[in-house]
């Protein structure tokens, strides 16, 4: 069997012909695709407004900055994330806090998060970690007694759904990533959704230098079509017409991809609940996964085995295993942060035990079932 990633992008000949007529337009960037893409995102998440961004740890930096946070403020988030969920406070001086999770979906604790909360903190950043939702209306009951903000880092999520709303309708502020191994994809790319048009207003401003040529923001009104205005300091962090009409193809095939997941999901689920050795994953009552990741916890004291022999010896099978993640406030920078002492037993735990095996929509019948059989084979190592 040949080298099978723990995740892959599928382009398809559509994919390919969408982005070639961009190149042979007259825009590559700030043209017409990305209002077109902005458009599909909001037809499909239900959000009243999308903007399109250069990827998704842009997407974060720009929910925080829409925030007007000052340093020494807190925002409370996942320690089991990739590091951007956290790192976009720190590029303001705002300290994160890290919340524990919850050992059976593995999203973070509403309850922990709740005894993080001090009078410095503005905002929670939850995780729909692997693509399940977190707990929202429990968060969101959170927020709204200390009056935060809840901002939803939904880079595993899109197209998954929490009691019927799907993600993107449900926090103050969502953002999303369109890395080549995420739901879909644009190369690079992110989003950020919100139903607030203040919001909206201010990620504007940050996606492209603090610029505008609106007339209604900008100080002198009667200035010709040339005119433009700096009114707040921002970023170039805008996505390309390439990028979108990429964005654009791949959103038509969402629900297949989903489809495809989920069909995944459920024949590792079939198989790996039979095994004694192995945790599957839960689900919480009244979500729907994007599943983006599917994870195993193994039981290493019943194997008599270490997590590194495991991994090694998938990975020597050729199954492209991972490990997702370290917890943040683990990472060497952190740690020279003064998070020497931090603990969140849960994602510790969690972390030492947890492998990450393929699952992409492009995978075969034969590719799962030979993950399948691998697993299996484990107790044999």
């Amino acid at each position: 069997m040949n080298f099978i990633p723990y995740g892959k992008q599928w382009i398809d000949e559509d994919d390919i012909k969408a982005v070639v007529e961009v190149l042979q337009s007259d825009y590559l960037t700030t043209g017409p695709k990305i209002a077109e893409f902005e458009s599909s995102l909001k037809k499909v998440t239900g959000a009243k407004n999308a903007l399109a961004i250069s990827n998704g740890t842009a997407a974060l930096h720009c929910a925080i900055n829409i925030l007007d946070l000052k340093e020494g403020d807190e925002v409370i988030t996942s320690p089991i994330t990739f590091a951007a969920s956290a790192n976009s406070s720190l590029y303001y001086g705002v300290k994160p806090i890290f919340a524990d999770i919850d050992m059976n979906t593995y999203n973070i604790n509403p309850e922990q998060v709740e005894k993080k909360i001090t009078e410095l903190t503005k905002a929670i950043v939850a995780v729909d970690f692997t693509g399940q939702p977190c707990d929202y209306d429990s968060l969101r009951k959170i927020a709204d007694k200390h009056n935060l903000v809840l901002i939803a880092d939904a880079a595993h999520s899109l197209g998954a759904t929490y009691k019927g709303k799907r993600v993107g309708e449900i926090a103050d502020i969502t953002t999303m990533s369109f890395h080549p191994v995420k739901l879909i994809t644009s190369g690079e790319g992110g989003a950020i959704l919100t139903n607030n048009d203040n919001f909206h207003k201010k990620a504007e401003l940050f996606r492209s230098h603090g610029i505008t040529r609106n007339k209604e923001l900008m100080i002198d009104k009667e200035a010709g079509d040339w005119y433009y205005e700096m009114i707040s300091l921002g970023y170039n962090y805008r996505l390309t017409d390439i990028q979108c009409a990429l964005g654009i193809s791949q959103l038509n095939k969402l629900k297949k991809f989903l489809a495809r997941r989920r069909e995944i999901a459920k024949k590792y689920d079939e198989a790996f609940s039979k095994l004694d050795y192995v945790i599957t994953p839960k689900q919480l009552d009244g979500t729907n996964s994007a599943w983006h990741l599917y994870i195993l916890k193994f039981k290493l004291k019943e194997l008599g085995k270490t997590r590194r022999e495991i991994f090694d010896f998938l990975k020597s099978k050729n199954v492209g295993v991972n490990v997702h993640y370290i917890p943040v406030y683990k990472l060497p920078y952190y740690q020279k942060l003064g998070y020497k002492d931090f603990q969140c037993p849960n994602a510790e735990e969690y972390y030492e035990t947890a492998i990450t095996i393929p699952l992409f929509p492009k995978m075969t019948d034969e590719e799962v079932a030979y993950v399948i059989e691998q697993v299996k084979k484990v107790d044999e190592v």
